[in-house]
């Protein structure tokens, strides 16, 4: 019984690395890694985040040689967040908090108007394949490069924390770190869909490029001050002195708006990850924080705390390809 199942495992894997869909992932992730772009982009991205982890280092290096064991104080995850004393060089998940949408957006933005201007949409739609694997190969084979690219900074990381402070990672600095490049993965590919998205939707590529970094743009900087201006207006000045219950209002009005942000979201889950000593989300008052024991959450509990925000970035993630993939279904190629 076991040998019938292994066989029918291994006819499974055998008609999958065959079917039209991988070999078209194949191809997308070929194209990718050949392409200058996507190098020149990862160029960058990977000498911004080992120039922040030289000063991490250089800063943790000195209380790392004073203890035994880094379990209470979470080095590996430090590393991450820390700066040096000058604040010079931002931290690790600042510069991937910002130059992470723009590699989503540089592997999607041309993702199907460049082949349809190269009439290459139509010689590939000749043949025999369905239409759906086209668009499902396009976000396969990019999320794949950015899962790989993601996943090796993060072992570089580790690697070099490792040779640099002489004491390896406890099991669960690992695991939050590996869920912390989990949902790297999850908020890039929000900004890959998008991307697509407009792929399909403008014939020009510059078009397509121009939108998601104007959405970019919105979030990164606007967003935060339109916000800001709203929660001013809607409460005046002289309420904030009057009640300390109309503050807190204000505050849970202002972050309630901040959330429709997919980066505010995304910062909130880095925050509560790299941080295990952050046990709570949003304004408190004092009665929530008298009794509490000042120690940092599990895993467990803190992927609770976030499990909300995740679901928001993946949802937003999946509509985007949803209303790209019944878009490019029912689209005219040949126009």
């Amino acid at each position: 019984m076991n040998q019938l199942n292994k066989e029918k495992w291994i006819k499974k894997i055998q008609d999958f690395a065959h079917s039209p869909l991988w070999v078209l992932t194949q191809k997308e992730i070929t194209d990718h890694i050949k392409s200058f772009r996507f190098n020149i982009l990862m160029g960058i991205i990977l000498l911004t985040c080992v120039g922040s982890l030289y000063t991490a280092l250089s800063t943790i290096r000195d209380v790392a040689s004073n203890i035994e064991s880094n379990q209470q104080l979470f080095l590996y995850l430090k590393v991450f967040t820390i700066t040096d004393e000058g604040g010079t060089l931002p931290s690790f998940v600042t510069f991937v908090s910002f130059l992470g949408p723009l590699l989503g957006i540089s592997l999607g933005f041309d993702a199907v108007n460049s082949e349809r201007n190269k009439n290459t949409l139509l010689r590939v739609m000749s043949q025999p394949i369905p239409r759906d694997y086209i668009i499902l190969a396009k976000f396969l084979g990019a999320i794949s490069v950015i899962a790989s690219f993601i996943f090796s900074l993060g072992f570089l990381v580790i690697g070099i924390g490792i040779v640099s402070m002489g004491i390896p990672p406890t099991f669960e600095e690992f695991i939050r770190i590996m869920t912390y490049l989990v949902m790297i993965i999850v908020y890039i590919g929000f900004w890959l869909a998008l991307s697509i998205l407009f792929s399909i939707r403008f014939k020009q590529a510059a078009t397509s490029a121009l939108a998601g970094i104007s959405i970019w743009l919105f979030f990164s900087i606007f967003y935060g001050i339109l916000v800001n201006l709203i929660v001013n207006t809607s409460v005046p000045d002289q309420l904030f002195q009057q009640a300390a219950s109309v503050q807190q209002q204000s505050q849970e009005l202002l972050t309630t708006l901040m959330r429709f942000s997919p980066n505010y979201l995304f910062t909130e889950i880095t925050t509560i990850l790299l941080t295990p000593s952050f046990r709570t989300l949003g304004p408190i008052s004092m009665e929530q924080v008298a009794g509490t024991i000042p120690a940092p959450l599990e895993l467990a509990q803190s992927l609770t705390i976030i499990w909300p925000q995740v679901i928001g970035i993946l949802s937003a993630a999946v509509i985007c390809f949803a209303i790209s993939y019944f878009i490019f279904l029912f689209q005219e190629i040949r126009s």
